[in-house]
């Protein structure tokens, strides 16, 4: 669907209109699809007649959560809603939309709902949707970022459908559950939706320094669908004070900005998407000028990775008896104590490792994921060799974490890249294969050459690369040809990843000789550094 070179125009409020219809508080709009349906075909005739070239079916509340009191079954709902939409579009070229938003229930911890049962519950919706016939999936009103993920692996496990979504902030650049606008853009863009944007709670005046936010962390289309301004209660209803012809002056400030899809939220109609496309569509689309940066994220802390990054190493059991013992015992809480204290000694990324025999690594590390992410707001760093235990970290991650790591053997990287593609994942490359360790420079930038064309050919973009010159023991190996490498990567404009300490393993003096080898990595160019935060002297050199 190309969405750059043209403008793209919505819908408007869709519960806005049946309410002037007749609907009344406490009745199911989606029941319409059944009961009215040409009150239902009317409000999407008229928003087609206005200009809409994608007009969203009427199913926000569509999911066996919300339908639960429902007289219907859900599948004849959404049928009916699709079939309503197929009607009014006959003998165009407008497209359908299957909307859905919020199911209603908070996933844990700050609800009952665990994950996979949010993904379950999109997937029964998207699946009946899609068996309908509707071009596209519409996510939106979106206050929490993890919903959002399940809806999202819910929509790519079930087609191969185009991926609307839309959250909805508030004036302190924040949704209600606290989603910060790059966290929203980075996580979005990494997982491959086709647009991303704003709806709701704001009008287009409150919600411009907003977008002009967004527009710094995307490269995608970016959808604007604003209320007809602030609610205000009058006789117990919310009523919206800007015009239409007020409403489409404002959406013109965020055509020049280079937004390019357009649509109203509550308290708009046709009118107001007539005359917005009455004076957008006399204008010319501004290209956007390409952002390109590396990040991850949580829900509400992102780090771009624009110069060397500490990451926090504590969390892998190597070594340490004490987390051996807590990883055998499930004793999760010790795990999340090893995040706060690198979190307090300003690492920026936790690397998480729990790889022990005689455990269900991928059990630990899930759980291990689910605490740390409830209680510290860095983004992790999932570690592990098998990819069973990386998929369990990074699906039910609420964020972009990066996954640590593939090789240049084939068989790895053919079962680990496609994961890093599908849930949007930075990917941390070792320059190693069948053959070992090369011993120069040179030998190791071929390898990390063979990742990077394979990363290419499953669709991973360049930002979301990262190469492991591999920082090895300094009595045996030559620190010079890690930090040849590590330049030359750079120079290549990758990033970079070493653990510092492996070079100064089994010898006296540790600290002074990873001191001065970070040192020399950041001269020749490293992006990212794995570490010990709890060492001042190294945290010092950031």
């Amino acid at each position: 669907m190309e969405l750059f070179n043209k403008f793209t125009f919505l819908d408007g409020g869709f519960g806005t209109m049946l309410v002037a219809k007749g609907l009344k508080a406490g009745e199911l709009p989606e029941e319409y699809n059944i009961e009215k349906p040409e009150i239902v075909q009317s409000i999407h005739k008229a928003y087609i007649d206005a200009g809409s070239d994608i007009i969203l079916t009427n199913t926000f509340g569509a999911n066996k959560k919300k339908m639960s009191r429902s007289k219907y079954p859900l599948s004849e709902l959404i049928k009916n809603a699709v079939l309503n939409a197929k009607k009014a579009t006959e003998g165009t070229n407008v497209k359908i939309a299957l909307d859905l938003g919020p199911i209603g229930e908070l996933i844990e911890p700050m609800g009952m709902m665990t994950f996979e049962e949010a993904v379950d519950v999109f997937k029964e919706s998207i699946s009946i949707g899609v068996e309908n016939g509707v071009d596209l999936i519409y996510f939106e009103t979106m206050s929490d970022l993890y919903e959002l993920k399940a809806a999202i692996i819910a929509a790519k496990e079930c087609c191969d459908k185009p991926i609307f979504s839309t959250m909805t902030f508030e004036q302190s650049m924040r949704t209600f559950m606290g989603c910060s606008i790059p966290s929203m853009a980075v996580l979005l863009e990494g997982m491959g939706v086709s647009a991303l944007g704003i709806n709701c709670s704001l009008g287009p005046k409150e919600m411009l320094p907003i977008v002009k936010e967004l527009i710094n962390y995307t490269n995608l289309p970016i959808i604007v669908k604003p209320n007809a301004g602030l609610p205000e209660m009058v006789d117990g209803k919310a009523t919206y004070s800007i015009t239409p012809e007020e409403f489409s002056d404002l959406m013109i400030e965020y055509a020049k900005l280079g937004i390019n899809i357009f649509g109203g939220c509550c308290g708009t109609s046709p009118d107001y998407i007539r005359k917005t496309k009455e004076k957008i569509s006399s204008l010319s689309p501004v290209l956007r000028e390409k952002k390109s940066f590396t990040a991850v994220c949580s829900p509400s802390n992102t780090v771009i990775i624009d110069k060397t990054i500490p990451v926090g190493e504590k969390i892998n059991p190597t070594g340490k008896e004490d987390l051996q013992k807590a990883i055998m015992e499930e004793d999760i809480d010790s795990i999340v104590d090893l995040g706060y204290d690198q979190m307090d000694c300003d690492a920026k990324i936790l690397d998480v490792n729990v790889g022990l025999y005689g455990i269900d690594e991928a059990y630990i590390m899930e759980e291990a994921v689910k605490a740390l992410q409830t209680a510290i707001n860095l983004p992790l760093q999932i570690d592990s060799s098998d990819p069973k235990v990386i998929e369990a970290g990074i699906r039910i991650y609420n964020g972009k974490p990066i996954i640590n790591s593939v090789n240049g053997k084939k068989e790895n990287l053919d079962k680990i890249l496609p994961l890093a593609k599908k849930y949007g994942a930075c990917v941390i490359g070792l320059t190693m294969d069948e053959n070992g360790i090369p011993e120069k420079a040179e030998g190791r930038v071929k390898i990390a050459e063979k990742i990077i064309e394979e990363c290419k050919s499953h669709g991973i973009a360049k930002e979301n690369i990262i190469i492991d010159c591999l920082a090895l023991c300094k009595a045996v190996s030559s620190e010079q040809e890690t930090l040849k490498a590590v330049n030359m990567i750079s120079k290549m404009g990758y990033k970079t990843i070493l653990g510092i300490s492996n070079v100064s393993f089994g010898l006296p003096n540790r600290s002074e000789i990873n001191h001065d080898f970070l040192k020399k990595a950041i001269e020749h160019g490293l992006s990212m550094a794995i570490i010990n935060p709890e060492d001042d002297e190294l945290m010092g050199i950031f």
